[in-house]
């Protein structure tokens, strides 16, 4: 294909980076709000183990300024190597690109805290220098105001970086309901992390589907008991 950016996103195309998810990054987000940043990133990460991700996870000064990696994050992928820099930019560290590398897909899905600092530098550079095709999750990414999360999105497409959301990654992964191996699993991330589309899920599966409802245990309903209106 002379287009390779013309490809969906599949399985066996692509790999994952997470830059610098760490509380004191996220401290100063201010483009997304918080709360739904780690939802859509925990939900992205959950989406590449199901389809096998090759993924990579760097911080940056954990232990001095940053805090550590989420542990929703790191609890997706138990005993996944964290790799370590001094560097805003994941590329200045020959360990990521040694991970990228070895992964041996050129197409780069990211999500990062800052958009327009860590994200931003580690796009140009990586294209520019490692020839990588990167794939921006926008909602799964956040910046000190939105101005900076937007221009730094502007400027990272016009130089050739694909604009994402993490849903519509891991939907292209699945790309077929009919992939019964991964049917379930996306299921149950969207009932967890899609929001609104969740919620219609399980509406769908308990109240035309007749399915159980997704809890852990079960729960008496009481019937409805009038109680007596003063006249």
């Amino acid at each position: 294909m002379s287009n390779p950016k013309l490809e969906v996103l599949t399985p066996t195309n692509s790999q994952i980076l997470f830059i610098d998810q760490q509380p004191q990054m996220a401290f100063g987000v201010q483009s997304i709000d918080r709360q739904v940043l780690k939802n859509n990133v925990v939900g992205l990460a959950k989406a590449a183990k199901v389809f096998n991700i090759p993924t990579t996870i760097t911080a940056v000064e954990s232990e001095s300024f940053s805090g550590y990696t989420y542990p929703e994050l790191l609890d997706v992928f138990p005993g996944h190597p964290i790799l370590e820099r001094t560097s805003m930019n994941s590329w200045d560290d020959q360990k990521v690109r040694d991970a990228l590398a070895k992964n041996g897909r050129k197409k780069v899905v990211v999500s990062g805290l800052w958009t327009e600092v860590c994200n931003n530098t580690f796009a140009l550079c990586a294209m520019a220098e490692g020839g990588y095709e990167i794939y921006m999750v926008a909602d799964a990414s956040g910046a000190t105001s939105k101005d900076a999360h937007d221009y730094a999105m502007q400027r990272m497409i016009q130089a050739g970086v694909v604009p994402v959301t993490w849903q519509q990654v891991m939907l292209e992964w699945q790309r077929d309901w009919a992939n019964r191996d991964t049917y379930d699993a996306v299921m149950a991330i969207v009932k967890e992390h899609s929001g609104a589309y969740g919620m219609g899920v399980d509406y769908a599966y308990t109240m035309v589907h007749k399915a159980a409802q997704r809890v852990k245990d079960t729960h008496e309903v009481l019937a409805p008991v009038a109680a007596p209106i003063a006249k």
